[in-house]
């Protein structure tokens, strides 16, 4: 019999006061780089449905990136079977996930994809291109997102990415240019093999759907949601990104676990809601748009002014 999955950690990545834009990393130990809760089973479910019937929107992969797909499942691997090897198990070129009573071929799968096949987290990989042996060039190589397995992408198509230095993928984030792609790209090429780190992100979000490639940019209000209902209507999507070095490939895996918490179910107190409000107010106009905050930020402020 195995042992029953965790409840879902809580998080709660926001926090009032002047809005600042910075990656805040906090050091992951190797036993927490993945969440495996009580959600499992039902994304597990969603991430087979999505990779059999709309595979070429969840998953794409460059050339460049066959040694680090390989590194990734042998690390993937290692670490589930290490960590729970009540749920997971490798026998040479089986894999058997006792959570969902699956046995698994790696001749099957794309390395990367049989990964994605057996954690919640979606998995990028991010790597610095070669010189083709010529010197050091006098600026610094930008990181390049090669291949990925995005089942829960937050508003963003992995087709319109994939390819991309770190810059350009994150272009359209407003202040993304002046504040953050400088220090991003450095951490990419100083982060040591051996260390995770993670940070979190967060949104306000009209749709609880864990696949959503599109939805930025909204304007127009939606008078469905009102300060009565918006903690039923109104989700928190938190994603939780950890990044690691591959050892043997030098690619960074960058995976991104996402959580979709009811307004009603986190916002359980008066300071609950002022944190929230309080971020929510302190959001640049240009972020609110982006996140499409407008449509129903006058809603979410009077259901959170009820606490």
């Amino acid at each position: 019999m195995t042992r029953p999955l965790p409840a879902e950690a809580i998080h709660r990545p926001y926090s009032p006061g002047p809005f600042r834009m910075a990656m805040d990393l906090t050091t992951v130990a190797e036993a927490a780089w993945f969440e495996i809760d009580e959600h499992y089973r039902a994304d597990m479910a969603e991430r087979r449905r999505l990779l059999t019937e709309q595979r070429a929107e969840v998953f794409a992969v460059s050339a460049v990136s066959d040694h680090a797909r390989h590194e990734t499942l042998e690390m993937v691997l290692h670490a589930l079977t290490a960590e729970h090897p009540d749920w997971f198990a490798c026998d040479g070129e089986q894999v058997r996930n006792h959570l969902t009573g699956e046995t698994l071929s790696r001749s099957a799968y794309d390395p990367l994809e049989l990964a994605g096949r057996l954690v919640q987290e979606d998995l990028c990989l991010i790597q610095f291109p070669a010189d083709g042996g010529r010197q050091e060039q006098a600026a610094p190589r930008e990181p390049i997102f090669t291949a990925a397995v995005l089942c829960f992408p937050s508003r963003w198509r992995l087709a319109d990415k994939i390819g991309k230095p770190l810059a350009a993928v994150h272009g359209p984030v407003p202040l993304y240019g002046e504040r953050l792609s400088g220090p991003v790209d450095r951490f990419f090429r100083h982060l040591k093999p051996g260390h995770i780190v993670s940070r979190l992100n967060w949104s306000l979000l009209d749709d609880a759907a864990l696949f959503q490639p599109g939805g930025k940019w909204r304007t127009e209000s939606d008078d469905a949601i009102t300060g009565e209902n918006a903690g039923g209507r109104i989700v928190l999507r938190v994603e939780r990104q950890t990044l690691r070095r591959l050892p043997a490939s030098d690619a960074v895996l960058f995976g991104i676990r996402v959580h979709v918490y009811p307004l009603h179910r986190i916002i359980r107190s008066a300071a609950d809601a002022r944190s929230l409000a309080g971020a929510v107010q302190a959001l640049p106009d240009a972020i609110q748009s982006y996140k499409s905050l407008p449509v129903f930020r006058d809603a979410v402020l009077a259901w959170l002014a009820r606490f």
